[in-house]
């Protein structure tokens, strides 16, 4: 028998406070370290090699760094789309150029300049690498609440390379979901890549 969403929420709150909790006792050095290491499993992952077009994000704080690997993506030839936040916690998406074609936004954010390209353009994306705190052995993603990407997931097309990064301890978690959670296909680690279903 399912749990009641109120119960369902609250399981998620604990488990956002715990990941939140263990990032922010990360030593800086292990961050930069774990951005190298999933920045070379993704750069080497065949899904990737032959990406057109990678959708992306700036990583703030802990999160698994991906500054390294956006002008990774970028020096191979990618084109990378990053979003945009929109005032109703909706996606909005625009190239990035590089890190001076970026700026602050909102909530911490950084924020590509270029024109915008409107929320459906992620489903352009031959590859969608999203954030995350944990996810579980059958890919079920928890974020951070606001359900940008799950709305976002919900325009890329079946069969996309959808991939959350993590660092090692936040996979195959038990994580509580509600209908309007969207799995994904992998997560990326220091360790490797953990493709699901």
């Amino acid at each position: 028998m399912p749990e009641p969403v109120g119960n369902t929420a609250l399981a998620k709150l604990a488990l956002r406070d715990q990941v939140l909790a263990s990032r922010k006792r990360r030593p800086l050095t292990e961050v930069g370290e774990a951005a190298r290491e999933i920045a070379a499993h993704l750069l080497a992952d065949h899904e990737v090699r032959r990406a057109a077009t990678v959708a992306c994000y700036v990583s703030v704080g802990t999160e698994p760094g991906t500054t390294e690997l956006l002008d990774l993506l970028v020096a191979e030839g990618k084109r990378v789309v990053l979003p945009v936040l929109l005032p109703d916690n909706d996606l909005d998406w625009a190239v990035y150029h590089g890190p001076t074609s970026l700026a602050p936004a909102g909530r911490g954010l950084l924020e590509p300049m270029s024109p915008r390209l409107g929320p459906d353009a992620v489903a352009t994306a031959d590859v969608v690498l999203l954030p995350g705190l944990a996810v579980s052995t059958s890919g079920r993603r928890l974020g951070r609440g606001g359900g940008s990407y799950d709305r976002a997931l919900g325009r890329v097309p079946v069969g996309t390379f959808t991939c959350v990064l993590l660092y090692a301890d936040e996979v195959d978690r038990d994580v509580p979901t509600e209908p309007h959670d969207r799995p994904v296909t992998a997560a990326a680690t220091p360790d490797g890549i953990t493709r699901f279903g």
